[in-house]
């Protein structure tokens, strides 16, 4: 599979999937924001604004523009209306620009889950909302994250290397208490651990269903990966619960520190 699971399998959704998919699961979305493109977006007027807009979201896109009528907030605007599971916010403020350390004419979306953010330069005449879109999906992980061709450039790029997978059959009846259960152990372990879900019924996925050396009739299953090492562990479950989700992560957790502290405690032997 190569020196990592995650830019292989992407490629492998990348050749085999359709990008147009959306980010996050089904069950999450009702969760998120669900204002209608009319109420999109909106005006930040200062930093407190702007900082509680941020923190009321799992992902978050504000729009800084000298101009609000300007021709890049006119493809930003169009763009909210794409995508109406996030929130927008726009502002022209400049405190709030200089608190964000952002030039005007610059699309930023913050996401909770890695407390990251990523920027787009509006100035660039070949960024509009189509693009400005396709970013935006690309980027907004979740507390969970369904993993499809779109979403696996984020979560490359997510500064967790720790990545927890419930491969699972999104068609069985439990599915819903499952997420439900996992999106809990979710906030348990925020910016620690990225939690991602995989649907087995997609062919798309059977490549990571094997790479874990899993099969069908094995599923629900947990499995860990840490991307520096490739280091992994799985666990089949007969039932998905916050509990079997929590004692396999800390277990996890406690191996990968024990493994941190060896060099440590084998180099101050020697010094002795």
């Amino acid at each position: 599979m190569g020196t990592s699971v995650f830019p292989c399998l992407f490629v492998i959704l990348l050749t085999r999937g359709s990008p147009a998919g959306c980010a996050g699961d089904d069950d999450s979305s009702a969760s998120h924001s669900t204002a209608s493109t009319a109420e999109k977006p909106i005006l930040l007027n200062n930093v407190a604004d702007a900082e509680a807009f941020i923190s009321g979201a799992e992902v978050a896109v504000i729009g800084f523009f000298q101009e609000p009528e300007s021709p890049e907030a006119s493809q930003f605007r169009l763009a909210a209306g794409r995508v109406p599971e996030v929130p927008f916010g726009l502002s022209t403020s400049p405190a709030v620009l200089s608190h964000y350390g952002v030039a005007a004419n610059t699309v930023t979306l913050f996401r909770r889950i890695d407390n990251d953010r990523r920027d787009v330069d509006m100035n660039g005449k070949d960024v509009d909302a189509e693009k400005m879109t396709r970013f935006i999906r690309m980027n907004e992980l979740r507390l969970v994250t369904e993993y499809n061709p779109v979403t696996a450039i984020g979560v490359m790029q997510s500064s967790l290397q720790l990545h927890l997978l419930l491969i699972t059959d999104k068609m069985s009846p439990k599915h819903p208490e499952h997420m439900r259960r996992y999106r809990a152990a979710a906030e348990l372990f925020k910016g620690k651990i990225l939690f991602i879900l995989i649907d087995s019924n997609l062919k798309s996925n059977e490549r990571i269903v094997s790479f874990f050396k899993l099969k069908k009739s094995q599923l629900p299953a947990l499995a860990m990966f840490h991307a520096p090492d490739e280091e992994q562990d799985v666990l089949t479950l007969d039932e998905v619960s916050v509990e079997h989700i929590q004692d396999f992560c800390n277990r996890f957790l406690q191996r990968m520190q024990k493994k941190e502290d060896e060099p440590e405690e084998k180099a101050l032997s020697e010094e002795l």
